[in-house]
């Protein structure tokens, strides 16, 4: 039998020492606790621009992902379904415009245009102001005119045409520019609204893109004679002026290239010629811009 001898609380038995307290506790294993940090916010793409801002002239566009609507001065922009939308520049336009796009979330993204500004040249046309009339008679037939032309530029057309280049409805030598301050026979009137485009009567004129007849005058207008108006979609609208005569009617769906009327001299104008102008809700533009070439052959 082993002696069994305690020495300084110590307990020895047959050459084994072990301890009199509790046995030992082991140690925890070291386990890392990741640091709580916030979520990085998610910044939305912005949007993204083709062509330069420009008084007169029109940009392409796509809005960020999300987007529920676009605005621009602070006024609607249509937008479709792949975020794609198109905007213009008045000639008088502001040098900066804000471009807003609002997302599902609330959050907004804003883009700063810088419109560059252009200078304009003034043309002195040998012409009445008023075209021979009186201004009883000017005035007594003018608001039904403008009336009509509000009415047809109010009208929403399922028209694509927004979405190609556009091309000049006719063929000729440029004889009138945008943007121009006309000056008959000494008197200062309107800026010059669209382009002019010499060409003789009876010359034809083609849809400059697809889209929608929103305007074919019965009779001449006082100013513009003979107007057709056609409806490219997204806001975009071409004004066709002095038609000798007009094959198409309000509703009709006309493609790009095809023959929608003549050419000629009806209401104000100096000699046979057909102006042919362009607007974006309500801004006007320069053909010369938004085709990037003259109408000359």
């Amino acid at each position: 039998m082993r002696r069994i001898v305690v020495i300084g609380g110590v307990m020895v038995l047959g050459g084994c020492v072990a301890p009199s307290g509790p046995p030992p506790v082991a140690a925890s294993p070291v386990v890392a606790v990741p640091i709580a940090r916030p979520p990085v916010p998610v910044v939305p793409a912005v949007f993204r621009m083709t062509g330069v801002p420009m008084q007169g002239g029109l940009v392409r566009g796509q809005a960020p992902a999300g987007a529920v609507s676009v605005m621009l001065y602070d006024k609607p922009v249509p937008v479709a379904g792949d975020g794609r939308f198109i905007v213009g520049f008045d000639r008088d336009a502001s040098v900066a415009a804000r471009l807003v796009a609002t997302l599902a979330d609330g959050r907004t993204v804003t883009q700063v245009l810088t419109v560059a500004p252009r200078a304009w040249r003034i043309e002195r046309v040998d012409a009445p102001y008023r075209a021979g009339k009186s201004d009883a008679e000017f005035d007594a037939a003018r608001p039904a005119e403008l009336a009509q032309i509000v009415a047809a530029r109010a009208r929403v057309t399922d028209a694509a045409g927004w979405q190609q280049p556009m091309r000049w409805p006719a063929t000729g030598r440029q004889s009138g520019w945008f943007g121009a301050q006309r000056v008959y026979q000494g008197k200062p009137g309107s800026y010059h609204g669209g382009a002019d485009v010499a060409v003789p009567t009876g010359t034809p004129v083609v849809a400059p893109a697809d889209g929608v007849v929103i305007l074919a005058a019965d009779r001449p207008f006082t100013l513009e004679g003979n107007l057709l108006m056609i409806d490219h979609g997204m806001g975009l609208n071409s004004a066709m002026l002095h038609l000798s005569r007009i094959d198409v009617h309000v509703g009709d769906h006309v493609r790009q290239g095809q023959p929608v009327g003549l050419s000629g001299a009806t209401g104000r104008a100096t000699g046979p010629h057909l102006h042919w102008g362009l607007q974006w809700r309500g801004a006007k533009l320069d053909p010369l811009l938004v085709v990037g070439a003259g109408p000359a052959g």
